[in-house]
């Protein structure tokens, strides 16, 4: 039987469902807030297989080792063909790492990328915040030390429904 993840934006929390046959169409309501349509997530079982063992304050505890290695593999193929004239080509190339291995930015960092993706000449943001970004952990695990108005970290329900 297969088993979905859906996502509730509401309650910030993750539901695993069960379907007694291959089921791609249906989306179910939230549990908790009843009427909330959900939204279906990329199962992640790799992520739990391969989780590390340490505490809650260890920022390695969630590092996926195998996600990481493939997302170096696409960086790698991917830089090949970069143009290295082109800061956008880059700044591209910087959040499809991001976005694959799950880190984030640190504001600095963040604030370097958005002036790449703008075309800006990288020697010149390198002058202008290279203090700041050598300062600051440059990535971040996705819910640990983000500020301002994101969300934390979805919380899991280990509940199994049907779907």
């Amino acid at each position: 039987m297969p088993i979905y993840e859906f996502y509730c934006e509401k309650c910030n929390t993750i539901y695993n469902f069960f379907s007694r046959t291959i089921n791609t169409e249906k989306v179910p309501d939230c549990p908790h807030c009843k009427n909330v349509k959900l939204s279906r997530k990329v199962s992640m079982f790799a992520s739990l297989s391969n989780k590390k063992e340490g505490g809650e304050d260890d920022p390695m505890a969630n590092f996926d080792e195998a996600k990481m290695e493939k997302a170096m593999a696409m960086l790698e193929k991917e830089a090949g063909s970069l143009n290295e004239d082109d800061p956008r080509q880059a700044a591209r190339l910087m959040r499809k790492l991001t976005d694959a291995t799950g880190l984030s930015m640190g504001p600095g960092m963040e604030e370097a990328m958005r002036r790449l993706e703008r075309g800006e000449d990288p020697e010149q943001i390198e002058a202008e915040m290279g203090d700041l970004i050598e300062k600051e952990e440059p990535f971040i695990m996705e819910g640990k030390g983000k500020k301002g108005g994101s969300k934390p970290k979805p919380k899991v329900d280990e509940e199994l429904y049907e779907l």
